[in-house]
């Protein structure tokens, strides 16, 4: 099961200098649906998962659940 705490967290270790909105941008949604998404408040769609591992250049393994 998806746990939105880690999500939060590794989303946050992988934006690192970036702003939220830059990479909201690149996977088009809003800035605070990024933020809640690294708040742990709310979980992406499965289309905006695929995109964030891409713009990452990870897999949807290493962004979404705890190494």
């Amino acid at each position: 099961m998806l746990d939105a705490k880690v999500i939060g967290q590794n989303l946050t270790r992988l934006r690192g200098e970036k702003s939220q909105n830059e990479v909201a941008e690149a996977v088009e949604v809003s800035r605070s649906a990024m933020s809640m998404y690294e708040n742990g408040e709310r979980i992406p769609r499965d289309e905006v998962k695929v995109k964030l591992a891409h713009y990452y250049g990870v897999s949807i393994e290493e962004l979404f659940y705890t190494h």
